[in-house]
């Protein structure tokens, strides 16, 4: 397995072996385009020299906020996101051993029990925890029972709604030509 989700094949790498920096990626991915949110964790890992849930939960919360502000900045909004990621990091120290995909392998659970561990987290609510679900049982793997059904609309065979569709320069083209045709029947 190795996703394709930024075009940049560092990115892709880490992302694909570094189930943390799956996270952040997903966590980053809001008000910024979707290569960006997840080369960001790259760019962090570069800039801090860890991408580790109890390292980055540690870090200087000021030191991290010029991290992300250093050009080509992680985020848009460097500061909060900057927290955020910090914010989830220790959740995943306090709750999870600093294990990110403990969340998805601890205890064999089903897609029901990942989605509820998922919106449990800093920074994820109910649209980003069905979409990351998608993302793992689409792209990483992740076979747990009713996965499908918990991400919803996400998890659809054959559809290209969201990062979790992208696996090519096709499918990421065919996931912004839905997002804008969403956004234009929302505008009404």
């Amino acid at each position: 397995m190795a996703l394709h989700i930024t075009d940049d094949a560092a990115a892709d790498e880490l992302l694909t072996d570094n189930p943390l920096a799956l996270l952040v990626g997903m966590l980053l991915d809001q008000q910024i385009a979707m290569e960006t949110a997840f080369t960001g964790p790259l760019k962090i890992e570069q800039r801090t020299g860890s991408m580790d849930a109890a390292a980055l939960a540690s870090y200087d919360p000021d030191a991290l906020a010029s991290v992300f502000k250093e050009t080509p900045a992680v985020h848009r909004f460097p500061g909060s996101m900057a927290a955020r990621v910090q914010s989830l990091c220790q959740t995943l120290v306090d709750d999870w051993g600093g294990d990110a995909a403990a969340l998805w392998t601890e205890g064999d659970p089903d897609g029901a029990t990942v989605l509820k561990r998922l919106k449990a987290l800093p920074g994820f609510g109910e649209q980003k925890a069905k979409i990351f679900l998608a993302l793992l049982g689409k792209q990483y793997g992740f076979t747990g029972a009713g996965w499908r059904e918990a991400s919803a609309p996400y998890g659809e065979d054959g559809s290209f709604r969201s990062v979790a569709d992208i696996v090519s320069p096709e499918s990421l083209t065919r996931v912004r030509e839905f997002k804008r045709a969403a956004k234009a029947a929302a505008k009404g």
